[in-house]
């Protein structure tokens, strides 16, 4: 996927909102130049639990300063700043068009990475490895890519256009976005319309959600009576949690494989992920091997598309994947519970 489609696909979708009719062509100069760009971004450290902030800050407001935007940076909690880029529309009284990112990442372990996760290093085919490649940096330097062309071409929006470029969307966003929107900086903008982050294209067709899936922290937590290792006996904590990631694993099997038949998307089924797993007596060097826990639980990340039922998911934990007459507890946490009906647009850039 290269930043030079991906720009256009974003002036496409500007231009829906504005006036006027503009070429959106790109030179081979042009791409490498938007390339390097993405590349320098990716190599500034933004990834939990100490992302760099300042550092993504400086470049962001350089290219913004480069390209003629208009720059304010917010803190609604010290060191957690937000950047707010802005192109004052022809007709500033319209409702305004804004364009989010998020700065920061989850964490990476480079002893996992063929390339160091910071380094931005482009093999032969074009690939590009690093952090936050997808999730989210390429989202906010397409923004900055089309809005720069547009401005070469003396492009004028009807309605003014804003970038909001926030910290840890990763972590919840309750020092980023939450605090954003509740702000009067927010209800000045007058926002109309909202472009977030979605699903990377390998192809020039670009799919357009309105809506999200539900994102859920699931722990799972099992009790029973703790025994020597040696014994066996029913009930004990780990057989318990054992039974939960069975019968998980089976519903995440019958949800995978309408995906692999091509019977829905990704972004269509419920997606349960076990992400980890704690139990036993830890010693300094690992865990006493010869005691069975008392006590055991399990994570899981939970997405629920817009078209599944909160009740029904709800009613599958209670009696099949955490039943309390398996000793088995859970807790789910979430932001909301507000779920829209979705529509899909695919945008096609030739």
């Amino acid at each position: 996927m290269s930043l030079t489609t991906v720009a256009g696909g974003f002036i496409f979708l500007l231009l829906l909102f504005s006036s006027g009719a503009v070429d959106i062509g790109f030179s081979l100069e042009d791409e490498k130049a938007q390339i390097e760009r993405f590349q320098q971004y990716l190599r500034i450290q933004t990834a939990h639990p100490n992302p760099d902030y300042a550092g993504a800050i400086s470049f962001l407001s350089s290219q913004a300063r480069s390209i003629g935007l208009k720059i304010l940076t917010l803190e609604f909690t010290p060191g957690k700043p937000l950047l707010l880029l802005s192109w004052a529309g022809t007709d500033p009284s319209l409702p305004s068009i804004l364009l989010n990112s998020h700065l920061d990442s989850v964490p990476a372990d480079s002893s996992h990475w063929i390339h160091p996760p910071f380094s931005a290093y482009r093999d032969s085919d074009g690939r590009i490895f690093a952090r936050g490649a997808q999730d989210d940096k390429s989202i906010a330097i397409q923004y900055l890519e089309a809005l720069r062309n547009l401005k070469g071409r003396r492009f004028s929006p009807l309605r003014s256009i804003h970038v909001s470029l926030v910290p840890d969307e990763e972590i919840g966003g309750a020092d980023g976005n939450e605090k954003f929107v509740a702000s009067q900086e927010f209800r000045m903008l007058n926002v109309g319309f909202v472009l977030d982050e979605g699903q990377a294209s390998p192809t020039d067709e670009f799919r357009v959600f309105y809506a999200d899936r539900l994102p859920w922290s699931l722990i799972v937590n099992a009790v029973g009576a703790p025994g020597h290792g040696s014994k066996m006996y029913d009930g004990s904590a780990a057989e318990n949690l054992m039974e939960c990631v069975e019968a998980i694993v089976r519903f995440r099997d019958s949800q995978f494989d309408l995906v692999k038949a091509g019977i829905r998307a990704g972004s269509e089924v419920i997606s349960v992920n076990p992400v980890y797993l704690k139990a036993g007596t830890p010693t300094p060097n690992g865990f006493v091997m010869n005691v069975q826990p008392s006590e055991a639980e399990a994570g899981f990340d939970v997405r629920l598309p817009p078209t599944e039922s909160i009740d029904v998911l709800r009613k599958r934990i209670n009696e099949e994947w955490a039943p309390i007459s398996r000793n088995m507890t859970y807790q789910v946490s979430y932001q909301d519970e507000i779920m829209t009906n979705f529509i899909v647009v695919t945008i096609v850039c030739r």
